[in-house]
């Protein structure tokens, strides 16, 4: 078993490092900024000039005020959806203003270890600056510089003083104060810890050479970030302010800043669908998700045509084909393969748990069992150890290799420092395997998760699923929620259950739950259309009117959102899109 262990661990580090360097951005030019990514935005000024007059008549209304907060204008995938976003406001008649940094921030979302690898101390004594701000501040500009919307520049609200302060105050804090620490009643603290994970791709920076000084680094932009977005909204007065994520730096202290001042946030991320994306008021979609009421979903008219059609993609996702977002394009499926590879008898009762990727979102949520994800994967196996009536097959998340950040810290190597020798009733699937997550969890009797969005599938399989951590399935009537330690291992004492698969029920609510999750809270977008390789889209507009009000009922729903305040819900159930139903499912 261990050397079968050792073997898997070998195999993810080559794996690994060849999925690095295919992902790993060129450096920029330390002097010259890099052409723009004119490859993924419209023209337009030619789109402005196919209606001028209009164009002109839409600009003087002024109906609102709104912010766009891009700030991270070297990644086109931002740029690309927030320039559509606001133009389609503009289109409205709202006063658009976007916001740029322009090379302000000593650390910021843009920088990763992987940038900087080559020299890892140029970010620890230069910042982004030398390398990456010249071809990200002018990838930004050349995105909106023709659109007529009004630009604003962090560097115009920062001063001298400000910047002295916020150096000042970022290395005076102990280094375990750093996580608590609050400036102006903002979790600045919070955000340049999550930042600097992520820079790292790990779950923690212990261990880290220039650790601590890549932490202040996010400590101290973050509390320029709120310096500077206090200033930008006393003097603008923004009604709504939309950025990406709302985590991070820079978005989560803007985030912050903006619900001080009583307005509204609107956030939005990529979803997996392709053509599509997820929006969500006042926070992220990492905490929204996770609050949003039931009665937002649980009232749809359901019928086959719907279920057909949710199960219809749901299969769809073993291979990614109707999504831009996907780790596998030719999965194992078959029970026996992944049984002989993996040395498991699926006829005994087996129960499945998916991880997910470690330094991803480390925000603060209150109804977590445990501290982290690992403490919760250590504290599982412990468990099974103890329990060999079970077996626990565990599926390490793909993306931990093949993310857009992959990461430094694997839960296979964990496993291996907590466990040299794994017990025998536990069983691990690498990261690279091409076994299919689907095909091995429907072997299962139950599975476990933390805050892997794949509670959503294996629940409308049927399969009863256990929630540790911050997965969206939690508090929606379908799973067995733990909100501490105890009540966890309680829950885990009954497994077996009695029954291996979800009540009619309770699985019908479960794809109801999941219609909603990708069909209506997925925006689709029409300008926005698929490429093969990065970036992963591009927004196409030929004319003014395609930005109309009437033109796209997704862009007209994120739009209202912005605008009105409604909700950020497709009514797909609305529409005609019916799909044809799978065969097999």
């Amino acid at each position: 078993m261990k050397d079968k262990f050792n073997k898997f661990r070998n195999l993810l580090k080559r794996a690994k490092r060849k999925i690095q360097s295919m992902v790993a951005e060129p450096e920029a030019p330390t002097q010259q900024p890099s052409k723009p990514q004119s490859n993924v935005i419209p023209d337009w000024a030619a789109v402005i000039n196919s209606d001028s007059a209009l164009w002109n008549r839409l600009r003087m209304s002024n109906c609102k005020k709104v912010l766009v907060a891009n700030a991270i204008g070297g990644n086109p995938v931002i740029v690309a959806m927030e320039s559509l976003i606001a133009m389609g406001l503009a289109a409205r008649g709202a006063d658009v203003h976007v916001l740029l940094c322009d090379k302000s921030l000593p650390a910021c979302l843009r920088s990763g270890l992987v940038d900087f690898e080559s020299d890892p101390q140029e970010f620890v004594k230069c910042g982004p600056q030398k390398r990456l701000c010249d071809s990200c501040f002018a990838q930004g500009r050349s995105a909106f510089e023709h659109t007529g919307l009004k630009i604003q520049y962090l560097s115009d609200y920062l001063t001298a003083e400000d910047k002295e302060e916020a150096s000042r105050l970022s290395n005076a804090i102990s280094v375990n104060e750093v996580r608590q620490f609050q400036y102006k009643k903002i979790a600045v603290g919070e955000h340049a810890m999550a930042g600097a994970l992520r820079y790292f791709a790990r779950g923690t920076i212990s261990g880290e050479p220039d650790g601590e000084a890549v932490l202040r680094r996010y400590l101290e932009a973050s509390i320029l970030t709120v310096k500077a977005m206090s200033a930008l909204m006393h003097k603008e007065q923004f009604e709504c302010v939309a950025m990406n994520h709302g985590i991070y730096v820079p978005h989560g202290p803007m985030s912050e800043v903006v619900n001080s001042f009583g307005k509204r946030v609107v956030t939005w991320c990529l979803a997996y669908r392709k053509k599509c994306a997820i929006f969500s008021h006042d926070d992220t979609y990492h905490h929204t998700l996770i609050s949003e009421p039931t009665a937002v979903w649980e009232d749809i008219e359901w019928s086959d045509d719907l279920e057909r059609e949710i199960m219809d993609y749901l299969k769809s996702r073993w291979t990614g084909s109707k999504d831009w977002i996907w780790f596998h394009e030719h999965p194992e499926a078959n029970p026996e393969k992944i049984s002989n590879e993996l040395g498991i008898d699926f006829s005994k009762p087996t129960i499945g748990l998916l991880t997910n990727v470690v330094w991803d979102a480390q925000l603060h949520y209150p109804a977590n069992a445990f501290s982290s994800m690992l403490e919760w994967l250590t504290k599982t196996i412990e468990y099974f150890k103890k329990r060999p009536d079970l077996q626990l097959i565990i599926r390490v998340h793909p993306a931990e290799i093949r993310g857009t950040v992959p990461s430094r810290q694997l839960a296979v190597d964990e496993i291996a420092k907590a466990f040299p020798t794994l017990p025998e009733n536990v069983f691990v699937i690498p990261p690279e395997s091409s076994a299919s997550t689907y095909a091995v969890m429907l072997q299962c009797d139950a599975a476990i998760i933390y805050g892997t969005k794949t509670g959503l599938e294996l629940t409308s399989m049927g399969i009863p699923t256990v929630v540790a951590g911050e997965a969206w399935i939690r508090n929606k009537g379908i799973t067995m929620d733990a909100h501490s330690e105890s009540e966890y291992f309680e829950i885990l004492d009954r497994l077996p259950l009695s029954q291996r698969r979800l009540s009619p029920e309770i699985t019908r609510r479960a794809r109801m739950y999941a219609y909603h999750f990708f069909f209506r809270r997925m925006i689709p977008l029409k300008a926005a259309i698929p490429q093969k390789d990065w970036p992963p889209l591009k927004i196409e507009v030929a004319s003014l009117s395609e930005l109309l009000p009437g033109s796209d009922d997704g862009l007209d729903t994120v739009c209202s959102g912005i605008l009105d305040g409604t909700p950020f819900v497709y009514e797909a159930e609305k529409q005609a899109t019916f799909i044809a139903p799978a065969v097999g499912h």
